[in-house]
């Protein structure tokens, strides 16, 4: 008898007529990141879809330059930048049927924006705010998450129940590949998978959990790779390339809507600016690392794509700039606007029924208010 044997671990082989429940080979994502542009599948490509996502990525950067200005303006009290990620963000709003939901974390308002989401209402939230901002219904948005990866199973729950209830409605889940280390992220794409839901779930690897890269994170080929475990596919997608991150999605959200259940995918991309206003990006990385990725921007990708192709020129890049600006301008006299707050709205739509401790605390700043002379 081995040692092994006599310590209790000792485990017999399985029979020859063992099979894995799922062949492991057709999950695996490629060993390199899918790309379009500057290949020969952008002549495949739609101009009028490449174009709409010139423009889109256009008005994204701008969104994310007025909105971290609003910052330091302190109209805002917090904003985390999406900046060098708009490919990912666009792709993923665009890939959406109206009658599908998408599950975004606190990175990813631009994908609301994108959506169709009124930018003031998406910044709601990160302005100090009551609630959301925006009712989730209306807009097939779930609330914007700042817990991390929590909103993944949320995403599985709504799938998997609009399944049940015979609705024709995919639920795309967003998450940085920080998000991925949380056990939310286990356990969605571990029923996810048994369940066969229609949910497409988009890592965003920029690099960084906060300061921590992804090395220190995971050991695994790439996070992709994750999905062979839980029994899905796994798919690994240049994030910058705002043609082949559209591709891959669309290629999720008609494999999860044919019933064919979820798939992970991974885009890498890169956070250019800091994890948000309060963090100090330099203490962990350095210039020359940022300025490598700046050289593989979304827009200038995409940009060099259309002008070489005679998609685009002089006079549609600016219409994109300036459509941008409008944007940029409206939004800045919109949040330049003093909000006029009700200190009651504290209470409002925190229990179907309110509990006796918050009527209580409700009648107690009540009569705060009427003793200072404000009327509530």
């Amino acid at each position: 008898m081995t040692v092994m044997e006599q310590r209790g671990g000792y485990r017999p082989s399985p029979p020859p007529a063992w099979q894995p429940r799922t062949d492991p080979a057709p999950l695996l994502p490629d060993a390199e990141p899918y790309r379009v542009l500057g290949t020969e599948a952008a002549g495949k490509a739609d101009p009028g879809l490449l174009r709409r996502l010139y423009a889109e990525l256009v008005r994204g950067r701008r969104y994310n330059a007025q909105a971290t200005a609003l910052t330091k303006q302190g109209r805002l009290a917090v904003y985390p930048s999406s900046t060098g990620q708009e490919a990912c963000e666009v792709a993923a709003a665009l890939v959406l049927e109206d009658r599908d939901w998408l599950f975004p974390s606190y990175r990813d308002t631009l994908a609301a924006v994108a959506r169709g989401l009124d930018p003031v209402e998406a910044l709601t939230l990160l302005r100090g705010d009551w609630h959301t901002g925006y009712d989730p219904h209306e807009h097939r948005i779930a609330p914007l998450c700042t817990p991390l990866a929590t909103q993944l199973p949320h995403a599985v729950g709504l799938a998997h129940a609009a399944r049940l209830k015979g609705d024709d409605v995919v639920a795309l889940a967003l998450v940085g590949d920080g998000g991925t280390s949380e056990g939310d992220f286990h356990e969605a794409l571990n029923f996810a998978a048994v369940w066969q839901a229609p949910v497409v779930f988009l890592v965003q690897n920029n690099g960084f959990a906060i300061s921590v890269p992804l090395a220190k994170q995971t050991a695994a080929p790439s996070l992709a790779h994750k999905a062979v475990g839980y029994g899905m596919p796994g798919r690994l997608v240049d994030g910058n390339d705002a043609a082949a991150v559209h591709q891959v999605l669309a290629d999720a959200v008609r494999h999860a809507r044919a019933g064919g259940g979820p798939t992970l995918v991974e885009a890498i991309t890169y956070r250019v600016e800091a994890h948000t206003n309060a963090d100090d990006a330099t203490r962990y990385r350095g210039d020359a690392e940022v300025d490598a990725w700046r050289d593989h921007d979304p827009i200038k990708l995409l940009e060099h794509e259309l002008t070489t192709r005679g998609l685009l020129d002089d006079a549609g890049i600016q219409a994109a700039r300036d459509a941008a600006e409008t944007m940029a301008a409206d939004l800045r006299e919109r949040m330049n606007q003093d909000p006029v707050l009700d200190p009651m709205d504290l209470f409002a739509h925190v229990y179907a029924e309110p509990t006796p401790q918050l009527l209580e605390q409700r009648a107690q700043l009540q009569a705060e208010l009427e003793a200072e002379g404000e009327t509530p």
